[in-house]
């Protein structure tokens, strides 16, 4: 079983429950975000929240092991053509270097980590037409002068 078959059943078993990726999150004490991402096989699980996400949704006792197996992150590099996607991707386009300026302004020649990282993702009424706020939070890492 690899990741891929993982990824596959929860899928399965989220469109045959209803079970969304909030219940699974709480279930595991984990946040929404982060157990969707490793359920995709973007991430890995400690081994106890793996194996307890198995158990809840009722998969076989070999897939949690492989939700605690370190992924390799691979993603498609052609542009995306889902439009959900793709608009993330639009914004990273117009607003990637003015991120990339403001970043370095505020905390000097370095990046924001995706390894040491939270999202949240919330919708928000607005009487204009609901919003969707993501906030991202990632620790800055000044690159090494030597």
């Amino acid at each position: 079983m690899n990741k891929a078959e993982v990824t596959e059943m929860i899928l399965a078993k989220k469109k045959q429950t209803g079970i969304t990726w909030a219940s699974m999150a709480e279930a595991i004490g984990m946040s929404e975000v982060f157990t969707t991402s490793a359920c995709l096989g973007m991430n890995s699980m400690p081994r106890d929240k793996a194996d307890k996400l198995a158990t809840h949704l009722g998969l076989p006792q070999e897939a949690g092991p492989v939700l605690a197996e370190f992924p390799t992150k691979m993603f498609e590099q052609s542009i995306p053509t889902d439009p959900c996607i793709y608009r993330l991707y639009e914004i990273v386009g117009v607003y990637g270097q003015t991120l990339k300026e403001l970043i370095q302004e505020k905390g000097g020649d370095g990046i924001m980590s995706a390894i040491d990282f939270e999202m949240y993702v919330e919708k928000i009424p607005d009487p204009k037409g609901d919003r969707i706020e993501i906030k991202m939070s990632g620790k800055f890492l000044p690159y090494k002068n030597w």
